[in-house]
Protein backbone atom coordinates (compact mmCIF):
# COMPACT_ATOMS: atom_id res chain seq x y z
CA UNK A 1 0.00 0.00 0.00
CA UNK A 2 1.52 3.31 -1.11
CA UNK A 3 1.22 6.48 0.91
CA UNK A 4 -0.38 9.39 -0.88
CA UNK A 5 1.69 12.53 -1.21
CA UNK A 6 -0.28 15.66 -0.35
CA UNK A 7 -1.04 17.99 -3.22
CA UNK A 8 1.30 20.99 -3.39
CA UNK A 9 -0.18 24.02 -1.62
CA UNK A 10 2.45 26.51 -2.83
CA UNK A 11 4.88 26.43 -5.72
CA UNK A 12 7.84 25.51 -3.49
CA UNK A 13 6.09 22.26 -2.56
CA UNK A 14 6.97 20.94 -6.01
CA UNK A 15 10.68 21.21 -5.16
CA UNK A 16 10.87 20.91 -1.37
CA UNK A 17 11.21 17.15 -0.98
CA UNK A 18 14.22 17.14 1.40
CA UNK A 19 15.52 19.26 4.27
CA UNK A 20 18.36 20.43 2.03
CA UNK A 21 15.85 21.61 -0.55
CA UNK A 22 13.85 23.39 2.17
CA UNK A 23 16.96 25.22 3.37
CA UNK A 24 17.97 26.08 -0.20
CA UNK A 25 14.54 27.59 -0.84
CA UNK A 26 14.72 29.72 2.32
CA UNK A 27 18.26 30.93 1.56
CA UNK A 28 17.38 31.43 -2.10
CA UNK A 29 14.34 33.52 -1.18
CA UNK A 30 16.44 35.79 1.03
CA UNK A 31 19.11 36.10 -1.66
CA UNK A 32 16.45 36.92 -4.30
CA UNK A 33 15.14 39.77 -2.14
CA UNK A 34 18.71 40.96 -1.56
CA UNK A 35 19.40 40.99 -5.30
CA UNK A 36 16.16 42.77 -6.10
CA UNK A 37 16.97 45.36 -3.43
CA UNK A 38 19.95 46.43 -5.51
CA UNK A 39 17.62 47.51 -8.30
CA UNK A 40 17.02 50.84 -6.61
CA UNK A 41 16.18 54.33 -7.70
CA UNK A 42 16.79 56.97 -5.03
CA UNK A 43 14.05 59.59 -4.95
CA UNK A 44 15.25 63.08 -3.98
CA UNK A 45 12.12 63.95 -1.98
CA UNK A 46 11.99 60.86 0.27
CA UNK A 47 14.50 58.74 2.21
CA UNK A 48 12.80 55.60 0.85
CA UNK A 49 14.17 54.44 -2.52
CA UNK A 50 12.09 52.83 -5.24
CA UNK A 51 13.20 49.18 -5.42
CA UNK A 52 12.12 45.74 -6.58
CA UNK A 53 12.25 44.47 -2.97
CA UNK A 54 8.49 44.42 -2.43
CA UNK A 55 8.01 42.53 -5.69
CA UNK A 56 10.53 39.94 -4.51
CA UNK A 57 9.07 39.69 -1.00
CA UNK A 58 5.56 39.11 -2.31
CA UNK A 59 6.78 36.49 -4.79
CA UNK A 60 8.84 34.74 -2.11
CA UNK A 61 5.94 34.65 0.34
CA UNK A 62 3.49 33.41 -2.28
CA UNK A 63 5.91 30.83 -3.69
CA UNK A 64 7.34 29.48 -0.43
CA UNK A 65 4.30 29.64 1.84
CA UNK A 66 4.01 31.11 5.31
CA UNK A 67 6.69 29.21 7.24
CA UNK A 68 9.43 29.17 4.60
CA UNK A 69 8.52 32.73 3.58
CA UNK A 70 8.87 34.02 7.14
CA UNK A 71 12.13 32.12 7.66
CA UNK A 72 13.47 33.55 4.41
CA UNK A 73 12.59 37.12 5.39
CA UNK A 74 13.95 36.63 8.93
CA UNK A 75 17.21 35.47 7.38
CA UNK A 76 17.18 38.54 5.14
CA UNK A 77 16.56 40.89 8.08
CA UNK A 78 19.02 39.31 10.52
CA UNK A 79 21.82 38.99 7.96
CA UNK A 80 21.30 42.61 6.90
CA UNK A 81 21.30 43.87 10.48
CA UNK A 82 24.59 42.09 11.26
CA UNK A 83 26.29 43.53 8.20
CA UNK A 84 25.44 41.75 4.96
CA UNK A 85 25.08 44.72 2.55
CA UNK A 86 21.97 43.49 0.78
CA UNK A 87 19.40 46.06 1.79
CA UNK A 88 18.71 48.65 -0.91
CA UNK A 89 21.76 50.33 -2.33
CA UNK A 90 24.08 47.83 -0.57
CA UNK A 91 23.15 49.09 2.89
CA UNK A 92 22.99 47.10 6.11
CA UNK A 93 22.04 47.73 9.73
CA UNK A 94 18.82 48.96 11.25
CA UNK A 95 19.49 52.70 11.51
CA UNK A 96 17.77 53.36 8.20
CA UNK A 97 14.64 55.43 7.69
CA UNK A 98 13.35 52.61 5.47
CA UNK A 99 14.07 49.78 7.95
CA UNK A 100 10.40 49.53 8.91
CA UNK A 101 9.59 48.34 5.40
CA UNK A 102 12.18 45.60 5.83
CA UNK A 103 10.51 44.53 9.09
CA UNK A 104 7.19 44.62 7.28
CA UNK A 105 8.57 42.05 4.83
CA UNK A 106 8.37 39.39 7.54
CA UNK A 107 4.70 40.08 8.22
CA UNK A 108 3.89 40.34 4.51
CA UNK A 109 5.63 37.02 3.79
CA UNK A 110 3.51 35.34 6.45
CA UNK A 111 0.23 36.86 5.26
CA UNK A 112 0.89 36.27 1.56
CA UNK A 113 2.26 32.80 2.23
CA UNK A 114 -0.75 31.83 4.33
CA UNK A 115 -3.18 33.07 1.70
CA UNK A 116 -1.20 31.26 -1.00
CA UNK A 117 -1.44 28.02 0.99
CA UNK A 118 -5.20 28.32 0.64
CA UNK A 119 -4.97 28.37 -3.15
CA UNK A 120 -4.98 32.11 -3.73
CA UNK A 121 -2.20 32.05 -6.34
CA UNK A 122 -4.09 29.93 -8.86
CA UNK A 123 -5.95 32.87 -10.42
CA UNK A 124 -4.81 36.31 -11.48
CA UNK A 125 -7.46 38.18 -9.50
CA UNK A 126 -6.91 36.29 -6.25
CA UNK A 127 -3.13 36.59 -6.62
CA UNK A 128 -3.46 40.34 -7.10
CA UNK A 129 -5.68 40.53 -4.01
CA UNK A 130 -3.22 38.70 -1.76
CA UNK A 131 -0.38 40.87 -3.07
CA UNK A 132 -2.35 44.03 -2.20
CA UNK A 133 -2.90 42.72 1.33
CA UNK A 134 0.82 41.93 1.64
CA UNK A 135 1.75 45.38 0.35
CA UNK A 136 -0.56 47.01 2.90
CA UNK A 137 1.26 45.14 5.69
CA UNK A 138 4.61 46.43 4.38
CA UNK A 139 3.25 49.99 4.22
CA UNK A 140 1.79 49.81 7.73
CA UNK A 141 5.07 48.86 9.39
CA UNK A 142 7.22 50.96 7.03
CA UNK A 143 5.27 54.18 7.44
CA UNK A 144 5.15 53.79 11.21
CA UNK A 145 8.93 53.36 11.39
CA UNK A 146 9.48 56.21 8.91
CA UNK A 147 7.30 58.60 10.93
CA UNK A 148 9.36 58.12 14.06
CA UNK A 149 12.75 57.75 12.31
CA UNK A 150 12.57 61.14 10.65
CA UNK A 151 10.13 62.76 13.14
CA UNK A 152 7.33 63.80 10.81
CA UNK A 153 3.54 63.81 11.05
CA UNK A 154 1.47 60.83 9.92
CA UNK A 155 0.38 62.74 6.82
CA UNK A 156 3.99 63.50 5.92
CA UNK A 157 5.00 59.88 6.55
CA UNK A 158 2.29 58.63 4.19
CA UNK A 159 3.21 61.32 1.65
CA UNK A 160 6.86 60.25 1.76
CA UNK A 161 6.44 56.52 2.30
CA UNK A 162 3.34 55.44 0.38
CA UNK A 163 2.16 57.89 -2.27
CA UNK A 164 5.33 57.90 -4.43
CA UNK A 165 5.22 54.09 -4.62
CA UNK A 166 1.59 53.35 -5.45
CA UNK A 167 1.96 53.22 -9.24
CA UNK A 168 5.16 51.15 -9.09
CA UNK A 169 3.63 48.75 -6.58
CA UNK A 170 0.54 48.37 -8.77
CA UNK A 171 2.82 47.41 -11.68
CA UNK A 172 4.76 44.93 -9.51
CA UNK A 173 1.53 43.38 -8.25
CA UNK A 174 0.19 43.06 -11.79
CA UNK A 175 3.43 41.36 -12.88
CA UNK A 176 3.35 38.89 -9.99
CA UNK A 177 -0.36 38.25 -10.50
CA UNK A 178 0.37 37.38 -14.11
CA UNK A 179 3.34 35.12 -13.39
CA UNK A 180 2.21 32.93 -10.48
CA UNK A 181 -0.99 31.46 -11.98
CA UNK A 182 0.92 30.74 -15.20
CA UNK A 183 3.63 28.86 -13.32
CA UNK A 184 0.94 26.83 -11.52
CA UNK A 185 -0.59 25.83 -14.85
CA UNK A 186 2.79 24.78 -16.24
CA UNK A 187 3.72 22.72 -13.19
CA UNK A 188 0.35 21.02 -12.96
CA UNK A 189 0.62 19.89 -16.59
CA UNK A 190 3.84 18.07 -15.74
Amino acid sequence: MALATPAPRVLADFAARTWAAQVALVVGGAAFVGLCAQVAIPLPFTPVPLTLQTFAVLLVGASLGSLRGVLSMLLYVVAGVVGVPWFSQAESGFALASFGYILGFVIAAYIVGRLAENGSTHSVLRTAGLMVVGNLAIYAVGVTWLKFAIDVTWVEAVTLGVLPFLIGDAIKIAAAAGVLPGVWRLLQRR
